[in-house]
């Protein structure tokens, strides 16, 4: 990749907030780092890391250095046990200094113009604005797949009663606006999902930029992982919620259930042609 970092780009208000745990793999997490500070032509004010549970020692190694190099203030939040991607998420948003939160994932890879993008939608006075992003396996730079979300608020609204029409990694949000609805809340794999769902319900300004202004790194393993009895559970249960909620009609939830309740429980190699080709940006993250 090349090199685009720039020691004197300018900073904004808001925070980078960046979970790890015992699986990231310290080279993922160098390139996730820089990508999203070193090398962004705006950068955040600063950048809380959520160290989730005891880490090898090579990966502690990394968040050390990191501490040390880098040119914004750094502060790694070291958690004495796995907790979950949820929670270490709002021990991250109680840690972070500024009132607007930009997420970043440990394994991928943002845009240097991501955050340039997203920042002035924001302080214009939206309360969420997500990106459209790319796929890749190993090298960030061999495409598998694109994920290109909804944009304008009647298009992610209608998009969410199906389904989630944010890509998380490449959120930036308000904190308060997380703060009205009760942050994120454990949800299986799809936390995200129904946090942006609530978000939407509330009444929040929610906006997405079609253009991939991240690379995610899918592994083998990805689809496997969204599939299974235990996922198709929570999927019914997440429409119930919709349902109970009102933001989803009996016959979209009953459309729901029957779809993406078989769809949960199809072999790892159709629902990856199927979601590619059919479905599109926004099924939860892999963690």
């Amino acid at each position: 990749m090349t090199d685009t970092r720039s020691p004197s780009a300018p900073s904004a208000g808001f925070s980078l907030l960046l979970p790890v745990y015992a699986g990231d793999d310290p080279r993922a997490l160098r390139l996730a780092f820089e990508s999203s500070v070193d090398r962004q032509t705006l950068r955040p004010a600063e950048a809380v890391i959520v160290q989730d549970g005891p880490v090898p020692d090579a990966l502690a190694a990394e968040l050390a250095r990191i501490e040390g190099a880098s040119p914004v203030p750094v502060r790694v939040v070291r958690l004495p046990e796995n907790q979950g991607l949820t929670a270490a998420l709002n021990r991250g948003l109680d840690e972070v200094a500024y009132p607007v939160v930009a997420r970043m994932d440990a394994d991928d890879v943002s845009a240097p113009e991501r955050f340039a993008r997203q920042w002035p939608l924001i302080d214009s006075g939206f309360d969420l604005v997500g990106t459209g992003m790319t796929e890749f396996e190993t090298d960030p730079d061999q495409v598998v797949g694109r994920r290109i979300p909804p944009v304008g608020p009647d298009r992610i609204r209608a998009h969410a009663r199906t389904h989630n029409p944010f890509n998380h990694p490449t959120m930036m949000y308000r904190v308060a606006a997380l703060d009205r609805v009760g942050r994120y809340e454990p949800f299986g794999r799809m936390e995200d999902y129904w946090l942006g769902v609530r978000l939407i319900a509330d009444g929040a300004r929610v906006e997405n930029l079609p253009e991939p202004l991240l690379r995610y790194r899918v592994g083998s393993g990805a689809f496997a992982r969204r599939g299974g009895l235990a996922e198709a559970r929570t999927e019914i249960r997440l429409q119930g919620e919709l349902r109970r909620m009102g933001f989803i009609s009996t016959g979209e939830y009953l459309r729901n259930v029957a779809m993406k309740g078989a769809y949960r429980l199809l072999p790892s190699g159709v629902k990856k042609v199927l979601f590619r080709r059919l479905i599109g940006g926004g099924l939860p993250g892999d963690r």
